[in-house]
C-alpha cells in the first residue's frame, strides 16, 4: 500500500515522543505537526531532520484502512490502546 497523498491521519493523531524542527519536545496526540503543510504532505519527507518514528511509519490497510477517516478512527484507537493510564 502507499500512503495515501493529503490524509496526513499519522501526523495528527498519534503522538511523537521525539524531536521535531520546531517541536522540540515532540507532538501530543490529536496536535496537527507542525511540519504539515496546508495540503497536508510532509515538509521534511526525504530530509534527514525527519523523525525516524516517522521515516519508519509503513502504510498498510491495518493502519490506513480504506479511507483517510477511517485511518483517522484506526490510528485513534491504536493511540488510545497504547498511551499508558497515568497519561490518559
Amino acid at each position: 500500500m502507499e500512503c495515501r497523498l493529503g490524509c496526513a491521519a499519522c501526523c495528527i493523531v498519534i503522538s511523537i515522543s521525539s524531536s521535531i524542527p520546531g517541536m522540540p519536545n515532540g507532538k501530543p496526540a490529536g496536535v496537527r505537526c507542525i511540519q504539515l503543510s496546508d495540503q497536508n504532505t510532509c515538509k521534511l519527507f526525504g530530509s534527514s531532520e525527519r523523525p525516524a518514528v516517522c521515516s519508519s511509519l509503513q502504510p498498510s490497510v491495518d493502519m490506513c484502512g480504506l479511507s483517510n477517516i477511517e485511518a483517522f478512527h484506526i490510528l485513534s484507537e491504536l493511540e488510545q490502546a497504547t498511551t499508558p493510564a497515568s497519561i490518559k
